[in-house]
């Protein structure tokens, strides 16, 4: 099985402006979402866990409504 490569760790030793300036320019960088790429995803987001809720909901009521018909409630 190969080798993989360690994680480049970053150097704290003693330089901690430099640091932060290179994690702001990394940010820079970034591709930040719109506001109405967030707003959609978000919504998208919340639907699909409702939906998937009252999916899982439903799949647990109707095995406790099975269950106590065969227990004979």
């Amino acid at each position: 099985m190969p080798e993989l490569p360690k994680p480049m760790m970053p150097d704290f030793s003693g330089k901690p402006l430099a640091f932060l300036k290179e994690v702001r320019a990394e940010l820079l960088k970034v591709a930040w979402p719109t506001k109405e790429e967030v707003i959609k995803l978000t919504v998208i987001v919340v639907v699909v866990s409702i939906g998937i809720g009252m999916y899982i909901g439903g799949l647990d009521f109707a095995f406790t409504k099975f269950t106590d018909f065969l227990i004979g409630r």
